[in-house]
């Protein structure tokens, strides 16, 4: 049996499959856990059992555990019994309006889960890396605080300190989080504790934009995968107030697995990093718009709600200073038009 092994929580979702096939073609076993909970949480758009055949089909020997993270018995003895040599965790519950409908599910997947993982690995593997999917949700809405000007199509940051981004300095306390992004805080903030009070290499990705041709994305969570999805099936999309100008940056699933992998190789303890596209492939809904569009040929229907969604970034773009200077070996290799040009093309194929 090979001795490296990687164990990947949501191994079926986005990034958990895109890092189960990374370590795989990198020489590792893959033991994937997933309880396909997004169908549970979205319905059948959000429905992962595909991703689940594809893994199978590409991964030989793929081992697949269907075990629910906050069952903590389980948990316990997979990992006893297997003892990964990384963890990858990016499983939990995504949606910061889901969350607050399903707030005991919400806190108990992302924050329970998270250190049911956590205490597995320190009682069985303390020396693996342990790498896992935090957000930028855990900022709150404080992002919004900064100076913006509005531009013709997007909103952008008024003072150049900001200009590469939001940095890993930036204050989580004193905003509005939403229920998910307060879940996040508690596994993010656990990650980095079991880091520093027990020494263990760990990190917390804050995740912004993460996409790629492999998103199962819905209204809820999934922002470029549900808007090139309706734009293709004439479905109308709602534009949640900031004049459609709200900015996010969008990095590829393959990316995020990259680099993920560079930690492993050179693991730290207690770390965090702000993971996302960056300034240079940052873009508006209004931009997203006429992408899909001059790659579609077809003009995006929407309806405009002036109504912000509670807790939502008016302007979010990493600033990806302190990856590049910690692993100066990793860098985007997936640019904003191939990101658009790959999930437009995955999406039209099935």
């Amino acid at each position: 049996m090979n001795k490296k092994r990687v164990l990947v929580t949501g191994s079926c979702g986005l990034i958990g499959s895109e890092v189960c096939l990374h370590f795989h073609h990198a020489g590792y076993s893959v033991l994937g856990i997933d309880n396909n909970q997004r169908a549970v949480f979205f319905g059948p758009q959000g429905d992962t059992s595909w991703s689940l055949q594809r893994l199978r089909r590409d991964i030989r020997g793929y081992e697949h555990h269907e075990i629910d993270i906050r069952d903590r018995e389980s948990i316990l003895r997979l990992v006893e019994s297997t003892k990964p040599t990384v963890i990858v965790h990016t499983a939990g519950q995504p949606s910061h309006d889901r969350a607050a409908q399903i707030a005991f599910d919400d806190f108990d997947t992302n924050a329970v889960g998270t250190l049911n993982l956590l205490e597995a690995a320190r009682r069985w593997t303390p020396e693996s890396p342990f790498i896992h999917m935090s957000t930028n949700k855990v900022y709150g809405d404080l992002p919004n605080s900064l100076a913006l000007v509005e531009k013709e199509t997007r909103w952008d940051y008024a003072d150049p300190k900001f200009r590469l981004g939001i940095p890993e300095t930036f204050s989580i306390d004193q905003s509005l989080h939403s229920l998910f992004g307060a879940s996040k805080v508690a596994s993010d903030v656990m990650v980095q504790e079991y880091g520093r009070y027990f020494g263990m290499p760990t990190c917390a990705l804050r995740g912004g934009c993460l996409t790629g041709p492999n998103h199962s994305g819905v209204e809820l969570h999934g922002f470029l995968s549900y808007l090139i999805r309706c734009n293709l099936t004439g479905t109308e999309y709602k534009v949640f107030g900031y004049k459609g100008k709200q900015v996010r940056d969008n990095i590829h699933s393959l990316d995020v697995a990259r680099f993920i992998h560079a930690f492993y190789q050179d693991p730290r303890v207690g770390e965090v990093y702000n993971i996302g596209g960056g300034r240079a492939n940052s873009c508006s809904i209004l931009e997203a718009f006429e992408r899909i569009a001059q790659l579609s040929g077809k003009k995006m229907q929407f309806e405009y709600v002036d109504k912000n969604r509670q807790g939502d970034h008016i302007c979010y773009i990493s600033d990806l200073t302190k990856m590049r200077a910690h692993f100066p070996s990793w860098s985007l290799s997936k640019s904003l038009d191939a990101i658009f040009e790959e999930i437009y093309d995955a999406t039209r194929g099935r």
